[in-house]
């Protein structure tokens, strides 16, 4: 198993020191991103799929909800040694949560609303598709609005009786109006108004990481736009498919949505 003892110690060593070995940050857990930095020149593909390394050898991956038990990475050093390292992915647990008291609609969409919930579920995959050379990833991740935190990631919904996909966030209630802030610096690849997620943010991160805030009353920065880590994005609310004003952050790898809770700081 590949060593992470330098950057679970002091993560902020990660942009401050050239490595002399591929090492990472995290837990190699389902729903988990890892942060890590290899050497300059190395090159990565975890089960198959490349994993982008920065100039100065930084890199992210993570793996989903339902990751197997397992996972391969191919790793090519810079004088062309090429080595496959298996890792450990730990199973976790899930919580079951019931609710109740949504619009029938919204449980069961009419056939207009499943059209346009189709040309959503395309721009954001586009936007979350997105691989940039940034590497705002590598900071520690800041928390978006502080509250109560109602809803987590991985557990299983079940709407007005009906089992729906597991929950691909975290959520955190709050008075309509809660400023929300950009955990990582970035740039807005997507700012439209949902079916679901009412009004939303996606930032890009880079190397395929990125966050979405979701169920917004107010948005307070356009696509294209860059932002700082910590700088005021939105406004929470209760846009979407709700049952009270809160905000939906999400963190994913690419396709791959992945918890953000375990990496959030202070």
């Amino acid at each position: 198993m590949i060593a992470r003892r330098a950057l679970l110690a002091a993560p902020a060593l990660l942009l401050a020191r050239p490595a002399a070995a591929l090492d990472w940050r995290g837990d190699p857990a389902q729903g988990a991103l890892l942060v890590g930095r290899a050497p300059p020149g190395t090159r990565l593909a975890l089960d198959g799929r490349a994993v982008r390394v920065s100039a100065e050898g930084l890199f992210a991956f993570g793996f989903g909800r339902d990751h197997a038990p397992g996972a391969t990475l191919a790793v090519t050093h810079p004088g062309g040694r090429a080595e496959t390292r298996a890792i450990a992915v730990r199973k976790r647990e899930w919580d079951v949560q019931h609710i109740t008291g949504l619009p029938p609609a919204q449980v069961t969409p009419d056939e207009q609303a499943l059209r346009r919930i189709a040309a959503e579920r395309e721009r954001l995959g586009q936007a979350r598709a997105e691989d940039t050379a940034a590497t705002h990833f590598a900071e520690p991740l800041a928390w978006p609005a502080r509250g109560r935190i109602s809803g987590i990631f991985g557990s299983q919904r079940v709407l007005n009786g009906q089992p729906r996909q597991p929950h691909y966030g975290l959520d955190v209630a709050g008075p309509v109006g809660t400023p929300v802030a950009a955990a990582l610096a970035g740039r807005v690849t997507l700012s439209a108004d949902f079916f679901f997620f009412g009004q939303l943010l996606v930032i890009d991160h880079g190397h395929g990481v990125n966050t979405l805030y979701a169920h917004l009353s107010e948005r307070l920065v356009a696509e294209g736009e860059p932002v700082a880590r910590g700088q005021p994005i939105a406004r929470m609310g209760a846009t979407g498919r709700v049952t009270g004003p809160h905000l939906h952050f999400s963190l994913s790898w690419y396709q791959v949505w992945l918890d953000p809770q375990p990496l959030l700081a202070g």
